[in-house]
C-alpha cells in the first residue's frame, strides 16, 4: 500500500480520462461504410472502442443486457439499447428473425440482470413456427419470468445464481441486492428505475427450491413429482456418518455379542447433538393458510402440519425445573416469545462431529426450549432415514442432565418403534465441552465426552457453530411469513451442508492430525503413571473401569470422589473434637486456658490471610488517593498490628524461641505490617524446636487450605468463561456491560486470592512435610505457575490477545489441560486417604484421555472409509438415474440429453471428490503407525519431541534475526 500511494495521481489521471472519449478521439464510426458518427461506447464490452448507434446495435444482437452511453458533446449520457432500435426474439434460434413477432406487455419488458434493471422491447414467436408458450420461451433464453401468465419482467438466471450464493455467503436480503442493481441502474436519484422489487422477491423463492428439487434427482424420478417428495429427501446427508445399505461396511451388523451390548462398540454409533437458537424469532406476520411455503418437510424442517398436531398434544405440559445448576433453556421453557412473535427461536439437531444439520430435524420454538420440541425433532431426525437399525448413540445438548430422565417414556408415546426403543439400543447422554463447567460437579462427570467411552475427542458443540452462520439471517427472516421463512433457513442449512462437505478433506485429516500428534504424548504420560502405583490397586481399578463402561447405571463412576474434599472449617472441627475427648480424658495440653494448639495455629493461618488482603489493598492506593481510604487502610493496618502483636504473646507461649527469632530477623528495621513474619511452624523449619502437635495441626490445616483454594481457583475461572461467554453473546448496551465487568473484575480478584492462597499453602506444606519426613509432597502439591491458571475449555479467554493458538479449537482435548483440573501425584507413602482417592480418579482420567485419542484416531478413519464408500454410493446413484426417466416414459430428445448431461455432471463430481479426498488421505495410514510405534518405544516419542523443540527454537531465533533486519532497513 505505501508503494501504491506514490502512484495515487496516475491512477487518478486515467480514472477522469475515461469518462471523456480518450485519446484522438475518431468521430466517423470505423466499423461502417455508412460514414456515420461514432457517438456511443459500452461499459461491458472490452476495447471496442466508439461506434455509431447501428453499428452498436448489430454488436450487440447477442448482448442486450449491456450498458451503453451515448456521447452529446460534452459527457457521455445513459441510453439503453431499446432506444437504438435493438429488440430480443424469442422462440427462434438465435440471429433469427420472427415474421410475424408478438410484442411483449406494453412493449417495456423489464430484465433484472447482475448490471442492472434494464428495460427492452421483447418480442415472442408468433408465428406459429415455436409451440412453447411465452413462459417456456423466456426459459429458452435463461430469462426467469416473474409470472406464468402474461409475464411483465424477468430475471436472468446468472443474477439469481449470483443472489443465492450471496445470500448464503454474505446474508444478504432480496432487498438489499435489488437496491443495489437499482442503483447500478442509476445512482443519481435523478432517473426512474422500474420497481420490480415484489417481483424479484418472488422470483429468488421459486429459483432457489427449483435448485433444491434439481440437486437431489427430483428431475429424474420416473415415478413421483415434486409434489410426492418425501420428508428429508432433499437434505445435504453428511457423508462421514453412517447410513446403512450406503456406506457401511459389509457385515457391520454381525459383531459380537459380547461387544454388542458394549458403549465401545462406537465405531458405528450415531452422534447427535441438540440445541436452540433463540435470535431466529419469527414476527407474527401472515399466516400458515397465507404462506405455507414451498418446500414443506422436504430438507430440514420438520413437516409442519405434523408437528403442529403433535404441538396441540403438548399445550398444558409445564416444564419441570432444574435441579442441576440455573439453567435458562429448563427454567424459561415456558416463557412466551414477547408480544408481536409467533416463534421464539429454532431448535435443531445436527451431526454432533460433522457440524451438518440432520435431515427432518429442524422446527420452531413456540415458547422456550421446552421438550417436546425436542423430543420431536430428535426422533424424526433418527427415523427419517430408516437408521432404525443402528444400536449405539451418543446424544448431546446442554440440559441433557435434566432432559434425559425421562426421555424413552416421552419417546415412546410419539412412536414405539422409534430406534431409540430398540432392544439392543443404546444411548449416551452428554453435555457440550463448553456447556459443561456450568453444571454441578455430578454432572461434570457423568456426562463429560472426556470421560464417556466412544466418544473420542467430540466436543457436542457443533449446533453453536452452526448458528454463528445462520444468526446474520435473523433480521430479515424474522419479517417472513411462516413458509418463505422456513424456505429461507432451509435452503442456507442445504448450502452449510455443502460446504461442510467440500471442506471434508481438510477437517477430517486435521481431526486425525490432531489425535495422532497427542496420541502418544497421554498413552506415555498414562503409561508412566501407572508406573509409579501399585500393580495390585491398578488391576483393581481397571476391572471396576471396565464393568462402568459395560454398565454405567449399576457401577459405581470411577470419576467421581467417594471421600469429601478436605476443608479448613471440617479440620478445625475434627481438632476441637480431639482436644474434646483430651479434656475428658484429663489431658489437656494447652498451655493457656484461652488458646489451644489448633487455636493457635489457625489464628496463625487466618491473620496470614489478612495480612495478603491489605497487601493487595494497599496495591490499589496511590498518591491521589482520597483521604477516606487513606483512613481506611491506615486503620486496617492498626488493626493487623495490634492482632499481630496479641498472637505473638500466645505464640511464644507454645514456642518460646520465637522470641529470638523475631529480634534476629526484624532488628531495628520497620516492617510492614503485612509482611511481618507469624513464625508458624512452617515458617520455624530446622531453624529451631517446634513440637511435632504443633507441626501435625498445620499440615492438616495447611492441607485443607491448599485443596479450597484450588476449589476456589476452578469455580472462579468457570464462573469467568460463563460470564464472558454471556456478556459477547447477549449483553448489549452500556449499562449490562457495565455490570458484566464489574463482575469479571471481582471474580479475577477472587482467582487472584485462590492463587496466593495456594502458593502460600504449598510453600508450608514442603517445609512441613520435611519436618515430619513426609514424601511425595512436591509431585502432589504442584507449583502454580500463572501459565497453569487456565479454564478446562476455551483456553483464548485465558491468553493474552494475539498468542492464542489458532489450532487449539475445542479445548480440554487439543492440549494437555492444566495441572488443576487433573492434579496428579505420582506415589502414595503418606497419602492422606484423600489423596489417596484424588490419585486414583486422575488414574481414572488418565486412562480416559489416553483412551479417547486412541478411539479418535479409530473413529476419523472409519469416517474417512464411510466418506469414500458414500460418493463412490451417490456416483453410481446419479448414473443410473441418467436414464431413469426415459426408460418409462418417452421424453423430448432434447430433455433427455438434459437429463443425462446434469446425471453424468453430478457422479462426475461425485468421482471428482472421491478422488481429492483420496489424494488428501493417503498417508494416514502411516501416520497412525508412526503414533503407535512411538507409544510402544517412548524414546521415539522423547526423540521426536526433542528435534520438535530445537526447531522451533530455531525458527524463533530465525524469525528474530528478521525482524530486526527489517527495522535496520528501514531506518
Amino acid at each position: 500500500m505505501h508503494e501504491w500511494v506514490k502512484h495515487i495521481d496516475l491512477y487518478l489521471r486515467y480514472l477522469i480520462t475515461l469518462e471523456g472519449r480518450g485519446k484522438s478521439p475518431s468521430s466517423i464510426c470505423l466499423r461502417c461504410t455508412a460514414g456515420n458518427a461514432a457517438e456511443f461506447r459500452c461499459l461491458c464490452c472490452d476495447n471496442t472502442g466508439m461506434m455509431c448507434g447501428a453499428c452498436m446495435v448489430a454488436a450487440h444482437h447477442f448482448l442486450p443486457l449491456h450498458r451503453i452511453q451515448k456521447w452529446n458533446g460534452h459527457f457521455f449520457a445513459k441510453v439503453s439499447l431499446k432506444s437504438l432500435g435493438l429488440r430480443i426474439q424469442l422462440g427462434h434460434t438465435l440471429g433469427e428473425t420472427c415474421p410475424r413477432p408478438e410484442t411483449a406487455w406494453g412493449d417495456d419488458f423489464v430484465i433484472l440482470d447482475m448490471d442492472g434493471v434494464h428495460t427492452l422491447g421483447v418480442d415472442y414467436c408468433g408465428c406459429g413456427g415455436s409451440s412453447l408458450t411465452q413462459v417456456e420461451q423466456l426459459l429458452e433464453r435463461r430469462l426467469y419470468p416473474a409470472t406464468t401468465i402474461n409475464p411483465k419482467s424477468a430475471a436472468t438466471f446468472r443474477l439469481l445464481e449470483l443472489f443465492e450464493i450471496l445470500q448464503y455467503e454474505s446474508k444478504v436480503s432480496p432487498y438489499e441486492l435489488f437496491n443495489t442493481i437499482s442503483r447500478l441502474t442509476d445512482n443519481t436519484g435523478l432517473g426512474s428505475v422500474k420497481d420490480r422489487y415484489p417481483s424479484f422477491l418472488r422470483m429468488v423463492h421459486e429459483w432457489r427450491h427449483l435448485k433444491l428439487l434439481k440437486r437431489n434427482q427430483r428431475g429424474h424420478d420416473p415415478i413421483r413429482g415434486a409434489a410426492e417428495t418425501e420428508e428429508g429427501e432433499c437434505a445435504v446427508l453428511c457423508p462421514p456418518c453412517s447410513h446403512p445399505g450406503i456406506n457401511m461396511p459389509d457385515g457391520w451388523e454381525d459383531e459380537p455379542e459380547e461387544t454388542r451390548h458394549s458403549y465401545t462398540r462406537y465405531i458405528h454409533a450415531l452422534n447427535l447433538a441438540l440445541d436452540a437458537c433463540f435470535r431466529l424469532k419469527r414476527k407474527d406476520v401472515s399466516s400458515e393458510a397465507a404462506d405455507p411455503g414451498l418446500s414443506r418437510g422436504f430438507s430440514y424442517f420438520v413437516k409442519q402440519g405434523k408437528f403442529s398436531e403433535f404441538l396441540k398434544k403438548h399445550e398444558d405440559e409445564v416444564e419441570p425445573k432444574s435441579t442441576c445448576s440455573r439453567h435458562d433453556a429448563v427454567n424459561l421453557a415456558d416463557v412466551t416469545p414477547g408480544q408481536g412473535y409467533a416463534a421464539s427461536g429454532v431448535a435443531t439437531v445436527e451431526c454432533a462431529r460433522h457440524n451438518m444439520k440432520r435431515p427432518s430435524a429442524v422446527c420452531d420454538l413456540q415458547k422456550g426450549e421446552r421438550y417436546c420440541n425436542m423430543d420431536y425433532i430428535l426422533h424424526w431426525g433418527i427415523v427419517v432415514l430408516a437408521l432404525g437399525i443402528l444400536r449405539t448413540f451418543f446424544i448431546s445438548y446442554d440440559i441433557a442432565c435434566q432432559w434425559s430422565k425421562h426421555l424413552i417414556e416421552r419417546i415412546r408415546k410419539i412412536d414405539s418403534k422409534s430406534p431409540l426403543l430398540g432392544a439392543e439400543a443404546k444411548t449416551r447422554f452428554l453435555v457440550p465441552k463448553f456447556h459443561l463447567p456450568a453444571h454441578i460437579a455430578p454432572c461434570q462427570t457423568k456426562f463429560a465426552f472426556m470421560l464417556t467411552p466412544g466418544a473420542g475427542l467430540g466436543d457436542g458443540e457443533a449446533p453453536e457453530r452452526g448458528w454463528g452462520e445462520a444468526n446474520p439471517l435473523a433480521p430479515s427472516t424474522r419479517e417472513m411469513g411462516p413458509g418463505t421463512r422456513r424456505d429461507t433457513l432451509d435452503y442456507n442449512f442445504g448450502d452449510y451442508n455443502w460446504r461442510k462437505v467440500v471442506d471434508l478433506g481438510s477437517s477430517l485429516k486435521k481431526k486425525m492430525d490432531t489425535a495422532v500428534s497427542r496420541v502418544a504424548e497421554h498413552a506415555i504420560a498414562h503409561q508412566e503413571l501407572e508406573a509409579t502405583l501399585d500393580p495390585v490397586k491398578v488391576k483393581e481399578w481397571t476391572e471396576k473401569m471396565v464393568a462402568w463402561e459395560k454398565d454405567p447405571v449399576n457401577n459405581a463412576n470411577p470419576f467421581e470422589m467417594s471421600v469429601v474434599t478436605p476443608t479448613q472449617v471440617a479440620v478445625r472441627k475434627a481438632l476441637a473434637d480431639e482436644e474434646a475427648a483430651e479434656l475428658a480424658a484429663g489431658k489437656d495440653v494447652s498451655l493457656t486456658p484461652d488458646i489451644s494448639p489448633s487455636v493457635l495455629i489457625s489464628r496463625g493461618i487466618d491473620l496470614e490471610s489478612d495480612q495478603r488482603a491489605l497487601k493487595a489493598d494497599m496495591k490499589k492506593i496511590w498518591t491521589h488517593s482520597r483521604d477516606r481510604e487513606l483512613t481506611r487502610i491506615q486503620l486496617r493496618s492498626n488493626t493487623l498490628i495490634r492482632r499481630v502483636d496479641a498472637w505473638y504473646q500466645s505464640l511464644q507461649l507454645y514456642i518460646p524461641s520465637t522470641l529470638l527469632l523475631r529480634g534476629k530477623a526484624t532488628g531495628t528495621k520497620t516492617i510492614p505490617p503485612y509482611d511481618l513474619p507469624l513464625w508458624l511452624p512452617s515458617q520455624i523449619g530446622k531453624q529451631a524446636p517446634v513440637e511435632r502437635r504443633l507441626t501435625e495441626i498445620e499440615f492438616q490445616l495447611r492441607a485443607a487450605q491448599a485443596q479450597e483454594a484450588l476449589t476456589t481457583l476452578r469455580r472462579g475461572l468457570q464462573r469467568r468463561i460463563t460470564v464472558h461467554d454471556l456478556k459477547k453473546r447477549w449483553l448489549r448496551g452500556q449499562g449490562p456491560n457495565t455490570k458484566a465487568l464489574n463482575l469479571l473484575a471481582t471474580i479475577e480478584t477472587q482467582i487472584a486470592v485462590a492463587r496466593d492462597e495456594y502458593r502460600q499453602a504449598r510453600v508450608a506444606l514442603l517445609s512441613l512435610g520435611k519436618m515430619l519426613s513426609k514424601s511425595g509432597l512436591e509431585s502432589f502439591y504442584l507449583p502454580l505457575e500463572d501459565g497453569d491458571i487456565r479454564a478446562m475449555v476455551r483456553p483464548e479467554l485465558d491468553e493474552p490477545e494475539g498468542h492464542q493458538d489458532p489450532n487449539d479449537r475445542t479445548g480440554a482435548t487439543r492440549r494437555v489441560s492444566s495441572w488443576i483440573w487433573r492434579h496428579a501425584s505420582a506415589a502414595e507413602d503418606n497419602h492422606t486417604q484423600y489423596e489417596a482417592e484424588a490419585i486414583k480418579v486422575e488414574w481414572a482420567k488418565s486412562r480416559a484421555r489416553a483412551c479417547r485419542y486412541q478411539e479418535e484416531i479409530r473413529i476419523v478413519r472409519e469416517e474417512m472409509n464411510r466418506t469414500i464408500r458414500f460418493f463412490k454410493w451417490k456416483e453410481n446413484w446419479w448414473y443410473q438415474r441418467a436414464g431413469a426417466r426415459q426408460a418409462m416414459e418417452e421424453v423430448p430428445a432434447d430433455y433427455d440429453e438434459g437429463l443425462r448431461a446434469y446425471a453424468t455432471r453430478q457422479g462426475s463430481l461425485c468421482l471428482s471428490l472421491r478422488k481429492r479426498f483420496e489424494h488428501a488421505w493417503q498417508g494416514v495410514d502411516k501416520q497412525i503407525a508412526a503414533a503407535y510405534a512411538e507409544i510402544q518405544d517412548p524414546n521415539l516419542f522423547y526423540e521426536k519431541r526433542r528435534i520438535l523443540e530445537v526447531q522451533e527454537k530455531e525458527r524463533r531465533l530465525d524469525e528474530v534475526s528478521t525482524s530486526s533486519d527489517v527495522e535496520m532497513a528501514s531506518v
